[in-house]
């Protein structure tokens, strides 16, 4: 199916959907406030033009061979040292300069109905971007209920073991994307320790733990509260654990908005979640002519470690021919 990119519809008559087959990117999710109104509540486009021209800092792509950060462009594996793009001095970040939020994935499969779905897929090519062998990656976002969507992704290395570290990036902002920022918004984390970082935001190696810091979310908390405390802003890798499990999932996070009483619960399988507040955006003119300014929205990346590659007490993100990377989220909205 389409090699030009496109953006699809996932409509079950309560939440609709838009995703484009480039870089897997959700543009618009629609869900009801308390009466019932339907909002945007992420930030991106209108139409694919704008993500195509890198005026998106990630805004709803996939990101990958490996998300977050690779310190120095640099690692070794099975004795050889490969050296990737240094796309966000001094480390080489989401995959590179053109990673896979970059590129046009194939539809291989779109279902209408009940439960519509659309499945993407990507063949990542030996040395891409610097990284070993070649990965077949399909990724599958469904709406499950009427107020759920699932995002299933996965990787298979071809004939090398290559690190894989997928993560879906979109900015929420559940009052709305052209509500202003997300300070107001409540979240709670179900992780009891981060891993900090250096001053090149990669972490230390170090695992600490959030109690009596501005990082502590185990509460529900304003995201606003302690936000100056952390420099620009939240941008961490939470060590998710502790919370309840659903059908093999950990819940990771709980948004709330105050002003339309919308929430949105986040499962997972990956270990760790990146928490964004949108601390570099600036002046990006999105859909309907909205502005997004810093803090614009939040980011709740699923994933493995930073820079796990180069830590050896992290959790593994090589995966080895013949094994298969997966990665599940899903997103429950509600009203309360």
């Amino acid at each position: 199916m389409a090699k030009q990119p496109q953006i699809f519809e996932l409509n079950n008559g309560t939440i609709r959907v838009q995703i484009t087959n480039y870089g897997c990117t959700i543009t618009s999710l629609s869900a009801p406030d308390k009466n019932g109104q339907l909002a945007d509540v992420v930030l991106g486009f209108d139409t694919v033009g704008p993500y195509m021209q890198g005026a998106a800092p990630y805004f709803g792509c996939i990101v990958g061979r490996v998300a977050n950060r690779i310190k120095d462009g640099k690692f070794t594996l099975n004795g050889v040292e490969y050296s990737l793009p240094i796309n966000k001095p001094p480390n080489s970040l989401h995959g590179g300069f053109k990673g896979f939020d970059k590129k046009i994935w194939e539809v291989a499969e779109y279902k209408k109905g009940e439960n519509p779905s659309i499945t993407f897929k990507y063949h990542s090519s030996d040395g891409e971007e610097g990284y070993p062998g070649d990965v077949s990656v399909t990724a599958t976002y469904t709406l499950t209920s009427s107020m759920t969507m699932k995002l299933d992704m996965e990787a298979v290395p071809e004939n090398k073991a290559t690190p894989i570290n997928l993560a879906q990036h979109t900015y929420w902002n559940l009052a709305g994307h052209n509500s202003g920022n997300i300070l107001d918004h409540s979240i709670q984390i179900w992780a009891s320790h981060i891993t900090p970082v250096d001053e090149n935001t990669v972490p230390t190696g170090e695992i600490i733990p959030v109690k009596d810091t501005p990082f502590d979310f185990t509460a529900e908390k304003k995201v606003g509260i302690s936000i100056h405390e952390v420099g620009l802003g939240y941008d961490h890798n939470y060590v998710l654990g502790g919370g309840e499990e659903k059908s093999g999932l950990k819940h990771a996070a709980t948004v709330k908005d105050p002003s339309s009483s919308r929430v949105l619960r986040l499962w997972t399988n990956a270990p760790g979640m990146q928490f964004y507040t949108a601390n570099y955006v600036n002046g990006v003119v999105g859909k309907g002519g909205a502005v997004y300014n810093k803090h614009a929205g939040l980011c709740l990346e699923t994933q493995g470690f930073p820079n796990a590659i180069n830590q050896p007490n992290f959790p593994s993100i090589v995966v080895q021919p013949g094994n298969k990377y997966q990665h599940t989220m899903l997103f429950e909205f509600s009203v309360e």
